[in-house]
């Protein structure tokens, strides 16, 4: 989070003079704040400042070498009547990037780089000898290194040659690297990991809670390596039942400041793209030793529940074991045992704690628990990754299953730690989820009123219990895709935060992310929290601050790797489409623009765009107040959630963009 930034800091030395065009100065005219950089792909920038209700509008002319991110000052200009605030940028507070993803482009003795990313609007020119060995079309891997007059391009300096485009290996290496990711673990992390021991002592084992001899599975994905998280059983004699949810103890073996924790803190998170995952720990940890294989002893962090079986907690314990997990489940074998009981011991846990979860599930959504179905897809690859068929996952009650479990586990220690007294409750690192916006709640309640739907408000607030009500009565209707989908986007980003403000689509008053430190970063911090407040210590103000830090990073991290795992996605959508063009899809429109609609097909959820100038006779005009592109004169409609018949009509891999037109 911290390297390289004394080159991240940039002054300008002047500021070039305002255009003749300006009218005379108004109000704030002159004025210097500060905020926040957003590009469009047109170059045009918004500078988002705290406390303003509109962003600053940039002319690209007037970015003086601001890129996406940057936290900037910039001076507001005169404002002409019924138009956006306008600025022009005067000094760039803090790169928020310097490294870029582009192509090797040579011209006139020139090699120059076009960055991948549409939002970079200027190419990266390589001198000479940054040049040498680079070929045409290549990927690269740059670093500006200079750049002071926003009438020039910016020199840059190789970081690294992915490869030649539109091979496979090469484009999901760029989406990794274009969004702030490393693929290698430098050789000190490796040295580290590789230096651990995977024995577990007897000394090591009398320290813990040792559960070897209960019950004890793991259900996961078939093609899984990293099992962070298993289920135990055991019957108790006064008819509850005893569920331990264990989780890998990584902290065990992650110690504070090492290089392995260095590296995990700035990785964040593991990346799961369609044909690989980038893991935040090395494959030692992730994959062995950390992770809860079968018929062999592991260390966990578990969360213990005495519980009846209509999912009453009558006890609960926290604290670090040793577990010897019996069987690894694969999703798909966890559901057959569901649904046909083979009268083993494995088959009865199995299905009672389903039994168990089916209530806790119920008692969720009774609470006011929001239950947006996704649907997710997968991809069966030939062994050079090209795309031979796209399917949708199935949602098995098995999923459904551990989900339960884990929210369960997470829940209970973020309450656990949040009882223990004020200074903890604020000392700690929860997953927050915030309340809709109050005007995007505003504009989802004037579009539903166009359906003839009420969203039910309190003081400009809805509440999660009335968002499910609606999403239940548009259930089966013509209607159901479509608000849906407005009331998935009128939603917050759940984040990760030490300021508890609950969570909102779970309906959760305290939450955190505890089941999974093999792959999120968060997770270690809070089984390192859980670990000092069990043993009775307290966190410093500085600690506190530096928590702080990583749920801010981690959240930006997080969002960093669902743009990465959507961009490959995509990518193989776009492959597996551009052997498909030419023939028809029924498909369902998903959004609507002034310059067409985007439409998902049902086989395969490939979306892409039907544009504007493709819909024949009429001319269509956006009506954004009722989500809909209408005919001027034949008042003709498409509508998000309408269900279509497209054809595929072009592909563009390097932009990662399908075109539709409608079929005839």
């Amino acid at each position: 989070m911290k390297e390289n930034k004394q080159e991240r800091y940039v002054k300008r030395p002047e500021k070039r003079p305002h255009g003749k065009y300006d009218k005379p100065s108004t109000g704030n005219t002159g004025k210097i704040v500060s905020g926040t950089v957003r590009l469009t792909a047109r170059g045009v920038g918004y500078v988002e400042v705290e406390g303003y209700k509109q962003d600053i509008e940039i002319d690209s002319s007037r970015l003086n070498t601001a890129l996406h991110g940057d936290r900037v000052k910039v001076q507001l200009l005169p404002r002409v009547e019924n138009r956006r605030q306008n600025g022009e940028i005067l000094e760039i507070i803090f790169r928020e990037r310097m490294q870029f993803v582009g192509t090797v482009n040579m011209e006139n003795g020139v090699t120059f780089v076009v960055a991948d990313n549409p939002k970079m609007y200027t190419n990266i020119i390589l001198p000479p000898h940054e040049a040498s060995g680079l070929s045409q079309g290549e990927k690269v891997y740059v670093k500006i290194t200079q750049w002071q007059d926003p009438k020039e391009n910016p020199l840059g300096a190789l970081i690294k040659k992915i490869g030649q485009e539109g091979v496979n290996n090469t484009e999901m290496e760029a989406i990794v690297l274009e969004r702030g990711f490393d693929t290698e673990f430098p050789t000190p992390v490796e040295q580290e990991a590789a230096a651990l021991k995977n024995d577990i002592s007897a000394d090591e084992i009398s320290k813990r809670r040792d559960m070897r001899d209960i019950l004890t599975f793991t259900i996961d994905p078939k093609d899984a390596k990293d099992f962070d998280d298993a289920l135990s059983f055991h019957a108790l004699p006064n008819g509850t039942f005893e569920i331990g949810v264990h989780i890998a103890d990584v902290t065990h073996y992650v110690r504070p400041d090492t290089a392995l924790d260095k590296e995990a803190l700035k990785r964040a998170t593991s990346l799961y793209l369609v044909d690989r995952t980038i893991p935040m720990l090395p494959e030692t940890l992730s994959n062995n030793i950390c992770s809860l294989r079968p018929n062999e002893d592991r260390l966990t962090f578990s969360a213990i529940f005495s519980i009846t079986k209509d999912g009453q907690i009558t006890s609960e314990w926290f604290g670090r074991a040793v577990i010897h997990s019996d069987r690894r489940l694969t999703y798909e074998e966890a559901q057959t045992l569901l649904d046909t009981p083979d009268g083993s011991d494995l088959s009865g846990a199995l299905n009672t704690v389903n039994e168990i979860a089916k209530h806790l599930r119920k008692k969720r959504f009774e609470k006011g628990a929001i239950d947006f179905e996704s649907t997710e897809v997968y991809f069966e690859l030939d062994p050079n990754g090209k795309p031979l068929a796209v399917r949708v996952k199935s949602r098995l009650a098995a999923n459904k299953l551990i989900e339960e479990w884990m929210l369960l586990a997470n829940k209970r220690v973020a309450e656990y730690i949040a009882g223990i007294d004020e200074h903890a409750a604020r000392a700690f690192v929860y997953r927050i989820h915030d309340m809709p916006d109050e005007e995007k709640v505003r504009e989802l309640s004037e579009f539903l009123k166009t359906l003839g739907y009420t969203l039910k408000q309190t003081d400009g607030k809805v509440h999660s219990k009335d968002v499910n009500a609606l999403l239940k009565q548009a259930q089966g209707t013509a209607e159901e895709t479509l608000i849906n989908i407005a009331t998935l986007r009128s939603m917050a980003k759940a984040i990760y935060a030490t300021d508890n403000i609950g969570h909102y689509g779970l309906a959760f008053e305290h939450y955190t992310h505890f089941t999974s430190p093999i792959r999120r970063y968060p997770d270690i911090v809070v089984h390192r929290l859980l670990a000092k407040y069990l043993a009775g210590q307290k966190v410093s103000e500085e600690e506190l601050s530096h928590f702080r830090n990583i749920a801010d990073y981690s959240s930006r991290m997080e969002q960093a790797a669902t743009d990465a795992e959507r961009a490959s996605i995509k990518y193989k959508h776009t492959e597996y489409l551009s052997t498909h063009v030419g023939e028809i899809f029924d498909a369902t429109i998903t959004g609507v623009t002034e310059w067409g609609m985007y439409a998902e097909t049902n086989a395969t959820k490939s979306e892409g765009m039907v544009r504007l100038g493709s819909l024949k006779g009429d001319f269509y005009v956006l009506d954004p107040k009722h989500h809909v592109l209408r005919g001027e004169r034949t008042k003709k409609a498409y509508r998000i959630g309408d269900s279509i018949r497209i054809k595929v009509v072009a592909t563009d891999l390097k932009r990662k963009t399908i075109d539709f037109v409608i079929a005839e």
